[in-house]
């Protein structure tokens, strides 16, 4: 049994059998990645994939109960990797984040800045996706960290750590009447149409979860995974936005007011999410410590040792979290 062969099996699985995108990601050839797959099997003797035809249809079941230990071993062995490097040349190595457009504008750059500043010789490399798409790329380990507001709760093999909290804004041009609201009302901000962000980006669960306590259904006309986008609409006279409140720029925004919306939303907290039992280079806690100074490598080993999200909650406070 040889790793490249698990290493196959459990890219296959993560491509949904797909064995032409498996070889592409590994850099490799469809022909080997089968051959070794054949290979193993006949070493174990059993079945790991059910074929139909040219194609994989499912998982046998004895590849459903391999899958996670193979999954395990790699991780372990890349762990092995990551100590030796670690004590080989602890200021040379790759970190990877994957995280939301709004996050990547808007909270990271003036900590990615002093980052390289500090780590000249590690590389940088940057996702963007949906925050379910940024979680599982935390879970099958293609990034380091992970950064959203969304949906890392609902992956239970990462360890989340509360960074920050944040509301929101009610963005509209600068003769629009809501400007004359005092106070500015969820009543009052239903009267128009509404430009957003998609459900399942940046805490757009609170902002419907606000309307529906009031018994308000608001006009949303458009949707957009980032406020970038809801700011030019909004600048057309298509609706007002509604926001992160970081997202508002004074300068850059100009044509346009922001009106706190604070009172209005519950605060939501952006979490930064890793694979629990992953092994965390001294940059990686210094890129932490970056991001949420509060999160001290002695607080982030402190996290990794808790044994639920409740124990970790109690470790860091949400209210004590600064607002951005």
């Amino acid at each position: 049994m040889k790793l490249q062969q698990l290493r196959f099996f459990v890219e296959i699985t993560r491509q949904e059998l797909n064995v032409s995108a498996a070889a592409e990601r590994l850099y490799t050839s469809q022909p080997g990645i089968s051959k070794q797959i054949k290979l193993l099997e006949e070493e174990l003797g059993v079945g790991l994939l059910l074929r139909s035809g040219k194609h994989l249809a499912a998982l046998t079941p004895a590849g459903q109960a391999i899958l996670p230990v193979a999954d395990q071993i790699l991780a372990e062995v890349e762990k092995i990797r990551c100590i030796a490097t670690e004590h080989k040349d602890n200021r040379r190595g790759s970190l990877s984040i994957a995280t939301t457009h709004t996050q990547a504008r808007y909270a990271l750059p003036d900590v990615i800045k002093a980052f390289i500043k500090t780590y000249p010789q590690v590389a940088l490399h940057m996702h963007q996706g949906t925050p379910v798409q940024i979680s599982e790329l935390a879970v099958t380990r293609r990034v380091d960290f992970a950064i959203a507001t969304e949906a890392l709760e609902l992956f239970e093999d990462l360890v989340m750590l509360p960074c920050y909290r944040w509301n929101r804004s009610v963005i509209v041009p600068r003769d629009h009447p809501l400007t004359r609201a005092s106070p500015l009302t969820l009543e009052a901000v239903a009267d128009y149409p509404l430009i957003t962000y998609v459900f399942g980006f940046t805490g757009r669960s609170q902002l419907d979860q606000a309307f529906n306590r009031r018994g308000l259904t608001p006009r949303v006309v458009l949707t957009a995974v980032d406020a970038d986008v809801i700011k030019t609409y909004v600048k057309l006279g298509l609706g007002i936005g509604i926001i992160a409140s970081m997202a508002y720029d004074r300068n850059a925004d100009s044509e346009l007011c922001s009106l706190d919306a604070g009172h209005l939303f519950e605060p939501s907290t952006t979490k930064i999410g890793f694979r629990k039992g992953a092994f965390l280079r001294g940059y990686m806690y210094n890129f932490i410590e970056h991001f949420a100074p509060h999160l001290t490598r002695e607080v982030v080993e402190a996290a990794c040792g808790a044994g639920t999200r409740e124990e970790i909650e109690q470790l860091i406070n949400t209210r004590d979290l600064p607002v951005r």
